[in-house]
């Protein structure tokens, strides 16, 4: 052992000597910069409960373009818009020379440099060289047959990932492992046993390396960074990239400590893997001698010696790349500023008399069937709302201990929503038959499960399909012949079906005077506080798949990537309660009495509009949904045809023939794109309908119903720019970097999916990082992308001292616009002006 190895063994056996040598201020300044890389790492849901978020969230406080740049210098990811995708909406004319002068004209910058077109089209040809700043992993790897095999940055995230994939797996291997110890202690005994590494990285005497390891994470720690030799200035930033490489996984842990901090708990698993990430570099350090670790520390120190240089020079070339992605959102600002422009104010005419209402969510796959069943029925009034329909809830499913979110990701449930069985006619539940159907729910459920396991244990897995012969490969035939099969209802297996109808989720432990105020800001918040139809539908909405893994985050964001059910029925019979409505008279909100909610639920992949509880509405209530049912079916046709042809399917196919042809996309297991989504997401108006409708927005327009007029002390405002504008801005934000960078925030090809620990997530392939984001079969159809990366524009119909005082008052709102994230118009009487730095401007498109 030469003296090098003899001096590194000694360093990492002496960690903790060393690490009390190295107190004090060092200590203190590398604790500030592990919580700071850390902290730079957005989190990713699981499948189950997937919503949309913006990777780059935690760096909202930059302005757009410094992300860019050190996205690209710490892990070579892609922030604007690929040259690619931009060459070729210039060649088709998406962008225009128009569009282009718009962009430069927006940038006093680009003026000061001289940037002119001609500089812009250069860029398409060449475009921004931005390098990867090298970690300590990187240039140790420089052995001659370093390219016969993976590079140690791929064999590394390699096992790392498989790593966690075993520690933070709970539901899908019947073998667990022992976690008390934590993931750090758990990766360093899994590597104690892993035998082949060291042949896959071409180091076969990697195991005397491993045994020196520091025992625990904060030594690891604090030995790297001792001995890296790097200005403590960058030390968040080396941090930082060496977390980038491991992503997926980093989101994953991200996202515990989002939940725990929800609970008003700690989560250490992020801290703990960037320690195993590090705690590499001190491994490979032992695997290589005297000149060539030498060569490592000075190449990596000289490198990032210069990194404010390289950042400075980066967002410095990135500017041309801002340049184009302003001129990619100017085509399509331009048409909704004169769609919106031409529409007017809104006029005190007469209006029609209102029959039903129907409150939508603000989805984007809402606004077509809100627009269709307006033109079909004039007499419907829609709306919309969040879907989560302002019910900050957990919901249990009956006979379950599992309990789920159903509201936005940003938000911690207040009130708890369990099922309970409650005949037809029946004032109240039957807490007799809720525990009876429990019972038979719960044996049902074992029996499967026991039935099931016999398909997983190695030394019964061919008996039993010898066994159960044909009857083994039902699931496989429906996904080879799919028919007709409605939607599943899965919080309702293993129920009786004579009970599925009766199994009703309710508000539980909430007292009366909670359960009025709650309605009242409610009602209020949905404008419906002043005047409610005789009919209301509360419309959530879900999507219909098979096989499909991301199943989930076509499902209700707001509802944290379940459907609207839950909330759309829990809060129906919330308003349609008697007592409630008492309290609600009391405090000056009058409900004519035959008027009745009813909860329904928008199918987005077949456009059907399904029903619940009908059986305890009063006849007339039932007959007016009756009458409804010719109107529903011509509005949700319209919507079919024109979702038909970016489905690949004939508008001009027959009612019935367009619906089977969609319901058999719904069940078929082959279906990569049984519907498209959120994708083309590009605006959020928070405006009355009397801006918009009539308008045809494409399905790609967040609707949001305001009333100013209504809104004295500007709350109601506060609210939907500080939560509903922050889910659609993450929304948006998850299709840009999608579409931007699908290698890296994208989940890959769903046809090379495998399911990490039943819900975690997902792996392209069998290993590498854990893959976060869209599949590249949502964004793009197998010819060109689909989605459009462009930053949401969101447009405000309020006065401008209240808008002004909520971005004055809320930092993160403030961050999102001065740093570039989404656009913010307000309507100036009938026309529009734009939120820049120095102000209000009138736009100039």
């Amino acid at each position: 052992m030469n003296a090098f190895h003899q001096n590194a063994q000694t360093a990492l056996a002496s960690a903790p000597v060393q690490a009390q040598a190295w107190a004090g201020q060092q200590d203190r300044l590398l604790e500030q910069a592990c919580q700071d890389a850390c902290g730079a790492i957005a989190p990713a849901w699981p499948l189950d409960r997937a919503i949309a978020v913006n990777p780059h969230w935690t760096r909202v406080g930059m302005p757009l373009r410094q992300v860019a740049a050190r996205m690209l210098l710490l892990g070579g990811i892609q922030v604007f818009p690929p040259q690619e995708q931009l060459r070729q909406a210039w060649e088709q004319g998406r962008v225009t020379r128009d569009d282009l002068r718009y962009a430069l004209q927006q940038s006093q910058e680009a003026a000061d440099r001289g940037i002119d077109e001609a500089h812009c089209l250069a860029m398409l040809a060449s475009p921004t060289q931005v390098q990867r700043l090298p970690l300590l992993i990187d240039v140790l790897d420089n052995d001659p047959q370093r390219h016969t095999r993976l590079s140690w940055r791929q064999a590394i995230t390699h096992q790392v990932s498989q790593t966690c994939a075993a520690y933070f797996d709970r539901h899908q291997a019947d073998w667990q492992p022992q976690r008390g110890m934590g993931l750090y202690a758990f990766w360093r005994e899994t590597l104690e046993h892993d035998h082949g590494i060291g042949l896959l990285m071409g180091l076969p005497h990697i195991a005397d390396g491993i045994r020196a390891l520091p025992p625990s994470a904060h030594e690891a720690e604090r030995w790297v960074m001792q001995h890296l030799g790097l200005p403590s200035e960058v030390w968040a930033d080396y941090l930082e990239a060496v977390l980038l490489t491991v992503n997926g996984w980093a989101s994953w842990c991200a996202y515990l400590g989002w939940q725990a901090r929800l609970e008003q708990g700690e989560d250490q698993h992020l801290r703990e893997l960037l320690a195993i990430r590090m705690a590499w570099g001190a491994l490979l350090l032992e695997c290589k001698d005297d000149a060539a670790a030498g060569h490592a520390f000075h190449t990596v120190q000289q490198a990032w010696a210069r990194s404010p240089e390289r950042l400075q020079q980066a967002q410095h070339d990135l500017l041309v790349d801002e340049l184009w992605q302003v001129a990619l959102e100017a085509g399509y600002q331009r048409r909704l500023a004169q769609q919106l422009q031409r529409q007017g104010e809104p006029t005190a005419s007469a209006a029609p008399t209102i029959e039903v209402q129907a409150a939508f969510c603000i989805d984007v796959r809402s606004e077509p069937l809100r627009r269709a069943l307006e033109n079909v029925h004039p007499g419907t009034q829609t709306l919309g709302f969040a879907g989560f329909f302002g019910l900050p809830v957990a919901y249990t499913p009956l006979a379950s201990e599992a309990s789920r979110p159903q509201l936005p990701g940003l938000l911690a449930p207040a009130y708890q929503v369990r099922d309970t069985i409650q005949p037809a006619g029946a004032a109240r539940p039957s807490s007799v038959l809720t525990d009876a159907v429990g019972r038979s729910r719960r044996q049902t459920l074992a029996t499967q499960e026991q039935w099931q396991g016999n398909t997983r244990w190695p030394g019964s897995a061919f008996s039993f399909v010898e066994v159960a012969g044909v009857t083994a490969l039902g699931g496989l035939w429906k996904w080879l012949r799919p028919g007709q099969a409605e939607r599943a209802r899965d919080d309702l297996h293993g129920l009786p079906r004579r009970y599925r109808q009766l199994c009703r989720p309710q508000l539980n432990a909430i007292s009366l005077p909670d359960k009025i105020t709650l309605a009242a800001r409610v009602l209020h918040a949905m404008g419906l506080d002043r005047q409610i139809a005789p009919l209301v539908l509360l419309v959530g909405h879900g999507s219909q798949s098979a096989n499909n893994a991301h199943a989930a985050a076509l499902d209700c964001g707001a509802c944290c990537g379940q459907t609207g059910e839950v909330n759309a029925r829990t809060l129906a019979q919330l308003l349609n309660e008697s007592e409630v409505r008492r309290g609600l008279l009391e405090r000056g909100i009058l409900m004519p009495e035959d008027s009745r909610f009813l909860a329904v639920l928008h199918n987005t992949t077949t456009d059907e509009v399904e029903a619940f509880d009908l059986d305890l509405l009063p006849t007339n209530a039932r007959q007016r949904w009756e009458a409804l049912q010719p109107t529903l079916a011509e509005a949700s046709d319209r919507v079919r045809r024109e979702r038909a042809g970016r489905l690949g399917l004939q508008a001009t196919l027959t009612p019935p023939a367009l619906l089977k042809a969609l319901r058999r996309r719904a069940n078929d297991g082959a279906e990569t794109r049984p519907e498209w989504g959120l994708t083309g997401n590009a605006a959020f108006l928070i405006a009355p309908r009397a801006r918009s409708r009539g308008l045809d927005l494409g399905g790609r327009c967040f609707l949001h119903d305001y009333d100013a007029s209504q809104d004295t002390d500007g709350s109601v405002l506060e609210l939907l720019m500080t939560a509903p504008m922050l889910v659609t801005h993450w929304i948006n934000w998850q299709y840009h970097a999608s579409t931007s960078d699908p290698v890296r925030l994208g989940s890959g090809n769903k046809l090379l999916h495998n399911v990490v620990g039943g819900t975690i997530g997902v792996f392209e392939g069998n290993g590498g990082d854990l893959r976060i984001g869209l599949s590249r079969q949502s964004l793009h159809d197998g010819q060109q992308w689909v989605h459009e990366p462009l930053r949401l524009t969101v447009v405000v119909d309020a006065p401008q001292a209240a808008i002004d005082d909520i971005v004055a008052r809320h930092a993160i709102v403030r961050q999102l616009l001065e740093h570039g994230w989404l656009h913010l118009w307000r309507f100036a009487g009938s026309g529009l002006v734009q939120w820049k730095q120095g102000g209000w401007q009138g736009l100039a498109l």
